[in-house]
């Protein structure tokens, strides 16, 4: 019998936290699995911890006494989890506190991986709240999707695959289909994947962790699938959210980091061209707020290359 871990990690988001688990138990108790689930706990100070102890007995809670965002978070839970002897676990689950697992999505995730045994990550069909489509899988990014970013283009391309993104059609099936990567907010792994890999990169504070690690594990030879069968309501930005503009320069770092790992020089200079042409022209209307964070992102660009 395969053996899932289940690793959340929350900020200030106590009242969809106590939906997710709700829903995620529901669902882990209709599968035969052997299971388990964590909940990383970043410094909350909306009661969180005391919650989940409260409410939910049966998982495991580290309540940190700082913030240490997405990857070190996630990676804390895996560390421990991993070097324990025993049980071994197969298959982990990193979920967003701002989701809700909806009836039959982790079988359908874990038959999708025990069907390609290539297959190292694999995310689920993801949807708002109004159970309309939520982009959940993407294309590596490039220059391209810079250009999407950074400067008005028409708006009948933002959804197509000169933006990364896969056919509508493709979710409306069951089958799954390849990807480069899936949306963090729901990614399920192998452990063997994950032996072969090694962990998310704690370079990424939050935000683009999960292209780097699909990138890295292309590189292995590992796939990425998206589940359609699987079905997840993403209240998206939730904690993100609470911090827009720390989140906004936080994204943008990121993607500096990515880009300078994962493309030539050539590329990356002409990315640092663009972010630069585009920041600048944010600049010139922009609030002083927003400017800082503009100043910011140019920096961490000019440092990534």
């Amino acid at each position: 019998m395969s053996h899932l871990a289940v690793v959340i990690v929350s900020w200030n988001v106590r009242g969809l936290l106590t939906a997710c688990l709700r829903s995620l138990l529901t669902d882990l108790a209709s599968t035969e699995l052997e299971t388990e689930v964590w909940v990383v706990d970043n410094d909350s100070s909306d009661g969180t911890p005391e919650m989940v102890a409260e409410a939910f007995p049966n998982v495991h809670l580290v309540a940190s006494r700082e913030n240490l965002g997405f990857v070190r978070g996630n990676n804390l839970a895996l560390n421990e989890i991993l070097d324990r002897e025993t049980p071994p676990v197969d298959y982990f689950w990193l979920l967003n506190p701002d989701t809700e697992v909806q009836s039959g999505a982790t079988a359908a995730l874990i038959a999708a991986l025990e069907a390609n045994p290539k297959a190292g990550i694999v995310g689920p069909k993801l949807l708002y709240a109004d159970g309309s489509l939520q982009h959940p899988a993407f294309r590596f990014p490039g220059l391209v999707q810079l250009l999407f970013e950074l400067f008005p283009l028409p708006a009948r391309l933002y959804d197509t695959r000169l933006n990364g993104r896969y056919p509508r059609r493709l979710y409306e099936g069951t089958k799954p289909f390849p990807i480069d990567h899936p949306l963090g907010a729901s990614m399920l792994v192998r452990a063997e994947a994950i032996a072969d890999v090694g962990l998310m990169d704690e370079d990424f504070f939050m935000y683009c962790e999960e292209i780097d690690w699909c990138w890295r594990m292309r590189e292995k030879g590992w796939r990425a699938l998206c589940a359609p069968a699987a079905h997840v309501i993403h209240h998206a930005g939730q904690s993100s959210g609470q911090v827009e503009a720390a989140s906004l320069v936080n994204l943008w770092k990121s993607r500096a980091i990515l880009y300078a790992r994962h493309h030539a020089p050539l590329k990356q200079r002409l990315a640092r061209l663009l972010v630069r042409t585009g920041m600048k022209r944010r600049l010139r209307n922009a609030p002083s707020k927003k400017a800082d964070s503009y100043q910011q992102i140019l920096q961490a660009w000019e440092e990534a290359g």
